[in-house]
């Protein structure tokens, strides 16, 4: 990456791609992309005078990136490899690298601090980001969403510390080394990738050995992996209310928020003001103090990191708080995810009609979990569901929404289109709204907000 002079990322609008991106522009090197549509994150980018170009023909590559010679291409699994500029870039002899690649080689030099997992990554590494930024620590920060409180998804410091989401799709995560990782969580996910809950997990035992001798593995208790560790890693386990050794007690909800005492071997934090709802985060919290408390934060610099924390976009996001209704927006697009949204939803309004529109998130997952779905979305009291967000997908027959509803027994269930849906509702809704999923449901976030603001 040092003989590079510039930097093409082909799908540049992606959360990953785009905080690597806006990491080389501050590093004062040329910097372009390609994305399908615009966005608001790739509107941003512009403004920070990135190049984006939204056609694939090769003929709209930039001026500057038409030579292979100084210029690294960045690539991501969400852009096919059919795409034309990928296959010019290939037969033109650039030199091509994922984004795990290069964002493994940016950590090669520093103290990584990465946080794995099929649910909670997101949550944990901007909040662990948070907790060291917020103790004065200066370090750089490459997350998987939008924190609330800095409003980017890249923290830049002098310190060669790095906290980073290590992601398990493609085996990503498998290009980090930390020295001191955590892992929320391991359900079956991926398994378009995987092909099996058991490759999945044997991936992830891979990731934990790969924690740097003298460092540092956190995980969920219950999680069994077994991975080979190098010498000297110090292992810790984590859960509310059970045996471990770091544990959340007295966890109770107080004016719509979570407060818990959290007890670890580097010291108490009592009766903790939790920036984010629901008891996964609760967990997630615990992971990211123990993490920081290990580091070397104090409990007083932890807690009032805690307690200061405001969230990540999409990641149970209150986007309208009135008193007849409640808009919130999540990104859960697995099972185990949308329970955890919607027994929160149940914990801190109780009694209030829920209204959840969801939109499902691969043909493929949907099938793979389609029971799993069935059984949470029933959670709600109406669902209604949008087609199915195919993203780097063909259909696969007989897997649609309709399958889904046909399966569920509890909620009043409706489908819309993602066009109609904001008008389908009507002007006086009451109780909590909800949008669930990981596809363009985004894109009616803001519509939805105004409408019921």
């Amino acid at each position: 990456m040092t003989s590079a002079k510039r930097i093409y990322f082909l799908g540049i609008g992606g959360i990953g791609m785009s905080a690597l991106a806006r990491y080389f522009v501050n590093k004062g090197m040329a910097v372009a992309g390609y994305d399908k549509t615009p966005t608001a994150l790739t509107q941003q980018l512009e403004a920070e005078g990135i190049c984006i170009v939204y056609e694939d023909a090769v003929e709209a590559l930039p001026e500057e990136m038409r030579s292979a010679e100084g210029t690294l291409v960045v690539i991501t699994p969400a852009v096919p490899v059919n795409h034309p500029q990928w296959q010019y870039f290939v037969r033109e002899g650039y030199r091509i690298q994922k984004r795990a690649q290069v964002l493994g080689a940016i950590s090669q030099q520093s103290r990584m601090l990465a946080v794995a997992g099929t649910h909670g990554k997101t949550t944990t590494s901007t909040l662990l980001a948070h907790l060291l930024h917020h103790a004065g620590r200066s370090i750089n920060a490459f997350l998987g969403g939008i924190s609330v409180n800095y409003n980017t998804n890249l923290l830049i410091g002098t310190e060669r510390v790095v906290v980073a989401e290590a992601d398990e799709y493609d085996r990503s995560f498998l290009t980090l080394s930390p020295q001191q990782a955590v892992i929320t969580s391991v359900d079956p996910d991926h398994l378009d990738i995987y092909g099996t809950h058991e490759s999945m997990l044997e991936a992830f035992a891979e990731f934990a050995s790969q924690v740097q001798p003298g460092g540092s593995l956190f995980c969920k208790k219950g999680i069994v992996l077994n991975p080979i560790l190098a010498t000297d890693v110090k292992t810790y386990t984590y859960a509310i209310e059970e045996d471990a050794d770091c544990v959340a007690r007295n966890v109770e909800i107080s004016d719509g928020h979570y407060f818990a005492t959290f007890h670890t071997p580097w010291g108490v934090l009592e009766h903790v003001r939790l920036g984010l709802p629901g008891r996964h985060n609760v967990e997630n919290a615990l992971a990211a103090a123990a993490m920081a408390l290990c580091f070397g934060l104090s409990p007083d610099q932890v807690k009032a990191g805690l307690e200061t924390f405001t969230g990540v976009r999409r990641r149970f996001e209150r986007r309208v708080e009135g008193h007849q209704l409640v808009y919130i927006d999540d990104y859960a697009h697995h099972p185990t995810e949308l329970s955890a949204c919607i027994q929160s939803v149940r914990e801190l309004y109780p009694g209030r009609r829920i209204t959840g529109i969801f939109q499902p998130h691969l043909f493929s997952r949907t099938r793979d979990f389609a029971s799993g779905f069935m059984q949470s979305l029933d959670a709600l009291d109406e669902c209604i569901l949008l087609p199915i967000y195919p993203a780097r997908e063909e259909p696969i027959a007989g897997v649609d929404v309709a399958m889904l509803g046909a399966g569920m027994h509890r909620a009043h269930v409706r489908y819309a289109d993602l066009k109609d849906v904001v008008e389908a509702l009507p002007q006086n809704l009451t109780g909590v709204l909800l949008t669930l999923g990981a596809g363009d449901i985004d894109t009616l976030v803001e519509p939805l907000t105004r409408r019921y603001q």
